[in-house]
């Protein structure tokens, strides 16, 4: 019987057998007595509330087995989402893509994300996969094509979209404006519902070196990718991108390296910024919310190419919702329009500021889930899940949210995360796939509405109102063995 399906077996058999702590030891031990010794130690939960959980742990090379031998169905499906998603959006087969991976990306991976890329590769294979290095590389580098071909950068690329789409709406807070006086931060994953259907995995890894760390991502990426995660060092991390961005620089380090290292090596948000900064591309360019629980000090770090400002604050707190806020920043790596009061992003702007200041001294995990679900339009001043409210629905408005998404494009919110001190000290958060808002999208109903979006028409998905669930990491949260409740 294949190691999944035992693993599977028996966390059932824990559901019916409550007080069964051994669980975790009877996985390894499964692991232990497979064919390759990589498995050691790694398992996957049974789905639940659209959730996977993936536990992976011990050297680079194991965790990267563990991942691509684990989640090998949902690896392949994951590429050929990315691959539909990313291909439309360039304008560049994938064969363009595996070339820039091969040039500019691969050069730049450490050793240690080598041999984790290269062991997934191997964990694929014994799946019979035919999906290689390169194809991963690519994939986790998927947000930082449209920064490589930037027509304005390259002259031949003339046509092709000069940003990113406006991913996310998020918030960090403490001191004063927190229920307890340490961190809340919470965070909303705006993508397109194709790729974004598939952001559904607590990656859950405990590496040979650096901290323990569990995050949100998609199958095949070593990095989150939206940048929702918590190490044992005490560090929160999320981020936004900055609207309207241009820049790239083939010499630097990809982002999805950088965002790996940071969330794996962090002690301290200097040592966030540093590792941030240092090689820094300007691909998939991010405003970053960082807490330290130790301290109980939150951080703004906004990583322009040439520009970079870092804020920090024991009371208060930080917004994201893809706005800008260097004015150098802003007047010569932006295209945004910030005299333009009701762009959506600073219309979410100001709604985020109006709930700090409404809820100041009564922010907790709670009310996090109510923000980044929050329908209010503070333009039109209606309850209106659109492009301009927290909670985004692009596929809801006749605007669409240009240039990223058309009228009624398919995009906006695919899932969304919360947490605060008390949780991150047991590696855990709160967790709502798809749209815990509870409007949910049908895609074949939207296709059959809107025929121009028929060529997603073979990997769209539904995206369901799932509720929210609690995920821990393995030997943390209230005494639970692993996973999601």
């Amino acid at each position: 019987m294949p190691v999944c399906a035992v693993i599977e077996r028996i966390m059932r058999l824990r559901t019916l057998c409550a007080g069964l702590l051994a669980v975790a030891g009877l996985c390894a031990a499964y692991s232990q007595d497979s064919a390759d010794a990589r498995l050691r130690g790694g398992f996957r939960n049974p789905t639940k509330d659209g959730w996977i959980f993936v536990h992976l742990e011990g050297n680079a090379s194991a965790i990267g087995y563990q991942h691509g031998y684990l989640l090998a169905p949902e690896i392949e499906d994951s590429k050929r989402a990315i691959e539909l998603s990313t291909t439309h959006g360039v304008e560049h087969s994938w064969t363009d893509l595996r070339n820039v991976a091969e040039k500019y990306f691969w050069p730049k991976v450490p050793e240690e994300y080598r041999q984790e890329l290269q062991g997934m590769q191997e964990g694929l294979r014994a799946h019979g996969s035919k999906l290689d290095v390169t194809d991963l590389v690519a994939m986790n580098g998927y947000m930082e094509y449209t920064y490589y071909y930037d027509k304005s950068r390259h002259n031949e690329a003339k046509g092709v979209p000069s940003h990113v789409g406006e991913h996310c709406s998020a918030f960090i807070a403490t001191g004063s404006y927190t229920k307890d006086g340490r961190i809340v931060i919470g965070h909303n994953n705006w993508t397109d519902y194709l790729t974004g259907s598939r952001w559904n995995i607590i990656f859950d890894i405990a590496p040979e070196s650096g901290h323990h760390l569990i995050m949100d991502g998609m199958p095949g990426l070593i990095h989150s990718g939206d940048d929702f995660g918590i190490n044992d060092a005490g560090i929160l991390i999320t981020e936004t991108t900055i609207g309207n961005f241009h820049g790239f620089d083939e010499k630097g380090v990809p982002e999805f390296v950088r965002a790996r290292r940071a969330m794996q090596y962090s002690e301290s948000i200097d040592d966030f910024a540093k590792i941030m900064e240092e090689g820094n591309n300007g691909g998939y360019a991010n405003t970053w919310l960082v807490g330290d629980r130790n301290r109980n000090e939150i951080g703004r770090l906004e990583l322009g190419l040439r520009y970079v400002t870092l804020e920090r604050t024991k009371d208060g707190y930080f917004v994201g919702s893809n706005f800008p806020i260097n004015p150098k920043l802003i007047a010569e790596e932006t295209d945004f329009p910030a005299n333009d009061p009701n762009t959506p992003n600073e219309v979410r702007h100001r709604r985020w500021d109006q709930l700090m200041a409404e809820n100041k001294g009564r922010i907790d995990v709670e009310m996090g889930k109510k923000f980044e679900t929050d329908h209010y339009d503070a333009l039109t001043k209606e309850i209106d899940p659109n492009e301009r409210t927290i909670c985004g629905h692009v596929d809801k408005s006749s605007r669409g949210l240009k240039p990223w998404q058309g009228p009624y494009g398919p995009a906006g919110v695919a899932e969304a995360k919360v947490a605060d001190s008390s949780m991150a000290e047991k590696m855990s958060f709160v967790a709502g796939m798809g749209h815990p808002c509870g409007v949910e999208f049908h895609a074949a109903e939207f296709l059959k509405a809107h025929k121009d979006y028929a060529w997603q028409s073979s990997l769209l998905e539904d995206l369901k109102a799932n509720p929210w669930i609690v995920v821990s990491a393995a030997g943390h949260g209230d005494g639970a063995v692993v996973g999601l409740r």
